[in-house]
């Protein structure tokens, strides 16, 4: 089965992070291409613009904003291509520009994944 980890776009790259994946839909601020070291750029799995923006990174709305980002991946099937498409061992860091390490999409959607791989 995969393994999901994540990290901040902004921590140093390290050939532990296995296939680094972008999950945010906007590139992060003052981050140069070569300094990220993508592997690849899955705006597919981030929150629509209209719930990230309604979100905002309020803590007291991270329980909403977990269960609609989790109906917007259902509903759009992206994440299960990502997941098929992956080697069964695969180590996956995905990446993501929030400052906290904790509130953020990235910490969803780890679960969201390592859910879905579980069941395949």
């Amino acid at each position: 089965m995969p393994s999901f980890y994540i990290k901040r776009i902004y921590d140093e790259p390290s050939k532990d992070d296995g296939l680094r994946v972008l999950v945010d839909r906007l590139w992060p601020r003052g981050m140069k291409k070569e300094r990220a070291a993508l592997d690849r750029w899955e705006k597919s799995l981030a929150p629509s613009p209209e719930l990230r923006k309604w979100w905002s990174h309020d803590p007291e709305r991270m329980d909403e904003f977990a269960t609609a980002y989790q109906a917007e991946l259902d509903a759009s099937g992206a994440a299960e291509v990502f997941v098929e498409g992956l080697a069964p061992d695969a180590k996956v860091t995905l990446l993501f520009a929030a400052k906290d390490l904790t509130i953020n999409h990235a910490a969803i959607l780890k679960d969201y994944l390592t859910q879905l791989a579980a069941h395949k």
